[in-house]
């Protein structure tokens, strides 16, 4: 039983949720979040905690954006886009229980005001040096990096906002570069 109450889109993303594990679900009805579901979603903040699980896409994201705005300190559950699409669909009641469970376990919780708002660890050289800015396959090197490090995909301002709102470490950067470097340089090799 997950203790928080799961944010997700729609009812076919509860159905999914539920396949997966035990828990409650607030439906946001898609991307135009009613006030009367963002006083729900604040309220479960409060009495249980929130973790927000939206689809991998920009309608996910605005969702999230709009959700953790209003509802500071939320936790975030990411899917990769390959986990979550099905003939060209993508969401989450396209996963299966096991990526669900997967997402889950690798929950986020974002920085709140005045918690780790010290310079963060990673830096714009950082991002650059990582092949995650202004690079041929910065997009690429980003989705997988995102996956890696369990943040999802995000563009480039919005990665870095993201490196620093869940407080990734220099070490956890450095291991999923690492890992990244090492399954590019195998299927180089196939």
């Amino acid at each position: 039983m997950i203790k928080e109450i799961i944010v997700v889109e729609g009812k076919d993303d509860t159905v999914a949720i539920k396949r997966a594990v035990e828990a409650e679900t607030i439906e946001t009805g898609g991307s135009a979040i009613g006030a009367d579901v963002l006083r729900r979603v604040e309220l479960a903040q409060q009495r249980r905690g929130v973790i927000l699980f939206t689809d991998p896409d920009h309608a996910g994201e605005r969702i999230r954006k709009i959700v953790a705005q209003r509802v500071p300190g939320c936790k975030h559950a990411f899917l990769p886009q390959e986990d979550a699409s099905y003939k060209g669909d993508i969401g989450v009641e396209n996963a299966s229980p096991e990526a669900i469970r997967r997402a889950l376990a690798n929950v986020r919780t974002e920085a709140g005001n005045g918690e780790g708002t010290s310079q963060p660890e990673i830096t714009w050289d950082d991002l650059m040096r990582a092949g995650l800015l202004v690079h041929a396959n910065a997009s690429e090197r980003r989705l997988k990096m995102g996956n890696l490090l369990g943040i999802g995909y995000a563009n480039g301002k919005q990665f870095f906002k993201r490196c620093s709102m869940f407080r990734i470490t220099r070490e956890e950067f450095e291991l999923a570069l690492t890992a990244m470097e090492q399954e590019s340089s195998e299927r180089g090799k196939s």
